[in-house]
């Protein structure tokens, strides 16, 4: 197959391991391209619309602007953005966030190689796909008033309740995610408050029964 008929992808995960196993595992392929790779989700915004790829293969979890927000930030100027999150977050509360964005597929890190090139094809075609392994997750995904409240969360605001329901502190969070920990404080504030919760305790029992974190 010439290059011109290749499907074209943006790899972005923060650990470079990674990214060179699954840009192995996709050009060992006759119909797939790496053409860019990015290491967190700046990287990914400002290279998404230089390199224009066919599909984005996002992972979630990075410093600075987490793959949920720059991808939302994409589909805003791109609605027809095709991107593929690959994760280590296997729950409902993930997956509700990342479809409800928009996002076209939702896999885990612990699929088969066979998985992460099958679903690179279908959302190359605008499919949904959903790994089999979230499977049971998107059949549970419900409206509850707990899940209601944190869908009511900016993707900033979830990825600093992630953090401070795995005991990390504001200056941890700081650090994280390349904010003030002034801007972190307030991020705080606003998470609890639409959450209702009134200490952290509370916010981590709420994320354990979410499936957010795990105990």
């Amino acid at each position: 197959m010439s290059a011109q008929n290749k499907l074209n992808v943006l790899l972005v995960d923060d650990h470079e391991v990674v990214r060179a196993g699954y840009r192995r595992l996709l050009e060992a392929t006759v119909d797939i391209a790496v053409i860019a790779e990015a290491s967190s989700g700046e990287e990914a915004y400002r290279h998404f619309f230089s390199y224009h790829p066919d599909v984005l293969v996002m992972d979630l979890s990075m410093p600075g602007m987490g793959g949920l927000e720059a991808s939302m930030r994409i589909l805003v100027k791109d609605s027809t953005a095709k991107i593929l999150v690959f994760s280590v977050h296997e729950n409902e509360v993930f997956l509700t966030r990342v479809l409800d964005a928009g996002i076209l597929g939702y896999i885990s890190k612990r699929s088969a190689s066979q998985v992460m090139i099958e679903a690179v094809r279908q959302v190359a075609a605008g499919s949904v796909y959903v790994g089999q392994e979230m499977m049971p997750y998107l059949i549970k995904r419900k409206v509850t008033p707990e899940s209601d409240a944190v869908t009511g969360l900016t993707p900033r605001e979830f990825e600093v309740f992630h953090l401070m329901a795995n005991s990390k502190s504001v200056n941890d969070i700081a650090e994280i995610l390349n904010l003030s920990p002034k801007t972190v404080g307030h991020h705080c504030t606003s998470v609890k408050k639409k959450l209702d919760v009134s200490d952290i305790a509370a916010l981590t029992r709420l994320a354990i029964r979410m499936g957010v974190i795990t105990p």
